[in-house]
């Protein structure tokens, strides 16, 4: 418990003055209200007592904050000079409802903090003119049974939160593309739908009409541009490389990682022009996890225009691009030509029935295996048929594929250690099984899913799988149960467990690490971040069976 006094006496407040049943140890007395608030601290409003109201209003007068003197009626009794000029929406509140002077809802009776056993005295109200107050409600200094209310203008806090939110918000418009939308859509045209929505919400969120997005092509440490807005030509076509000097702030940031704020542009050695007549800019770096991609500019044609806060909602911002960045890149399928995007699309509407009817014939094969010769070499024909439909389309696949010229911007890259690796993925969400498996089935991988725990442990029990892939929160096991599960049925299976944004409420991870766990893939993942893991698993089981 704190050593604050109780009760703060203002003034020439003697024995006779203080309250009945007050002990002399209870109380300090302070000659001005600065000293009382220097002694009470936080909770100086509901500890104030004075020798007269008229001593109290004198002090509270002063004051910079609005203060109001409420009966339990929520009638105004008093009110000093800031709650006047600052809040009230009319000169003379005396008499008028608390509520109406601010220009708020009034709350309900019960819920009124200045009525006998009211609301709460401390919260905020939003006002018809847009603007949002805090109250704090204590003791009045009188000895009526009215009430002092403490009135604060929040409305640049709040609305400073609001913007956040709605930059988390605007993160979900980015990636909301339904993956049968990015199947009908050619490369161009799904960079085209990122940037008209990037677009939209650098000039009405973030307030900025002038913006550039440069992405890191990993083979040449080119900078190459993603979104140019309100940019010179000159600045758009520039060549930029990761380089500390002679690539202006944007190589800058790309090499050292950390934002730049450009105060003056016509002083400072890094800045090379990009916005015509810029005087000055802010660059923050893109990062998805660890990873960096990119840079995120903007300029502004006065100096000095940037400070901490458009720093943390360029910076905010920045990283749901990447986030959104992440998604596309997982979740579309590059088409390289008309044939090889029709073997795709029909692999990719057949996986998810057919891994339905292995995971069912799995499921009586299980249950009948010893008891029905012919009923079971029947299931082992359907089990065998099934997995060879998604085999021979992926064969027609390659042969066209081989047969038509392959992308030159996003060549495949050759992984033969890939070939023929058979993976499970185990996840709820339908996007990411049918993601990987558009991903993972181009790189010769033979690729099959489930949707829970259960399914996955039988499909685990039924065929052998060199790999699994394991979101830690599926409908009916968590990641650390389903991680021990597998290995038990079979300890040469690898098991990578995947997460959303490293969230991990039941400590899957950890518990699965201690368990022998390797590797951990954050979703939504990268093409490159998951053929590494994929690759590096791999390797060790490979060295492992060697050793």
């Amino acid at each position: 418990m704190s050593d604050q006094p109780r009760i703060v006496l203002l003034g020439d407040a003697g024995d006779a003055s203080k309250p009945d049943g007050m002990q002399s140890g209870d109380a300090k007395t302070a000659s001005d209200l600065g000293e009382a608030l220097a002694i009470a601290g936080e909770n100086a409003m509901p500890s104030l007592v004075t020798t007269s109201l008229d001593v109290g209003r004198g002090w509270l007068d002063a004051l910079p904050d609005g203060i109001a003197v409420v009966r339990n009626d929520g009638s105004v009794v008093w009110a000093n000079a800031a709650f006047l000029e600052n809040f009230a929406s009319a000169p003379d509140v005396s008499g008028r409802n608390f509520f109406d002077t601010l220009g708020v809802e009034r709350p309900a009776a019960n819920a009124s903090p200045f009525g006998e056993g009211g609301g709460r005295p401390n919260r905020r109200y939003p006002s018809s003119d847009g603007r949002h107050f805090e109250l704090h409600v204590g003791p009045s200094p009188g000895d009526d049974g009215s009430k002092l209310a403490l009135v604060h203008d929040v409305t640049d806090q709040v609305r400073l939160q609001q913007k956040r939110e709605a930059i988390h918000r605007a993160g979900f418009e980015l990636g909301d593309i339904r993956p049968d939308e990015l199947v009908e859509m050619n490369d161009g045209e799904r960079i085209e739908l990122l940037k008209s929505k990037i677009e939209h919400y650098v000039r009405d969120l973030l307030e900025f009409e002038t913006a550039e997005i440069r992405l890191l092509e990993e083979s040449t440490g080119r900078l190459r541009s993603l979104l140019a807005m309100g940019m010179t030509d000159t600045a758009e076509g520039r060549e930029l490389v990761v380089s500390e000097v002679g690539n202006g702030v944007t190589g800058y940031v790309a090499a050292t990682g950390r934002s730049y704020r450009c105060s003056n542009t016509r002083t400072d050695p890094n800045y090379i022009e990009g916005a015509e007549g810029a005087l000055s800019s802010l660059t923050v770096p893109i990062h998805f996890a660890d990873e960096f991609l990119g840079t995120f500019n903007v300029e502004s044609p006065a100096e000095n225009a940037f400070d901490e806060l458009d720093e943390e909602f360029l910076t905010n911002f920045g990283g749901e691009v990447a986030v959104a960045l992440h998604t596309l890149d997982l979740l579309g399928v590059e088409k390289e030509s008309a044939a090889t995007t029709s073997s795709t699309t029909i692999l990719r509407e057949v996986a998810g029935p057919v891994d339905l009817i292995l995971a069912d014939a799995a499921w009586v094969h299980e249950r009948y295996l010893g008891l029905e010769p012919e009923v079971c070499n029947r299931i082992n024909e359907v089990l065998k048929n099934a997995r060879d439909i998604k085999q021979l389309i992926r064969r027609v696949g390659e042969s066209m594929r081989s047969q038509n010229d392959r992308c030159a911007i996003n060549p495949r890259p050759n992984v033969p250690e890939l070939e023929g690796l058979r993976v499970l993925v185990v996840d709820g969400d339908e996007a990411v099984r049918r993601g990987a498996n558009d991903l993972l089935c181009e790189f010769g991988c033979e690729i099959e899913t489930a949707h829970d725990g259960e399914e996955a442990l039988l499909m685990a029990r039924s065929f052998p799988y060199d790999i699994a892939l394991v979101d830690i929160r599926l409908p009916d096991l968590n990641g650390y149960e389903c991680f021990t599960r597998l290995r038990e049925i079979s300890g040469d299976l690898e098991v990578m467990l995947m997460t959303g944004f490293g969230y991990d409420a039941g400590h899957s991870i950890v518990k699965a690490r201690q368990a022998g766990l390797k590797s951990v893939l954050y979703k939504p993942f990268r093409r490159e971040m998951l053929l590494a893991e994929l690759r590096q698993a791999v390797t060790g089981r490979d060295d492992a069976a060697t050793a």
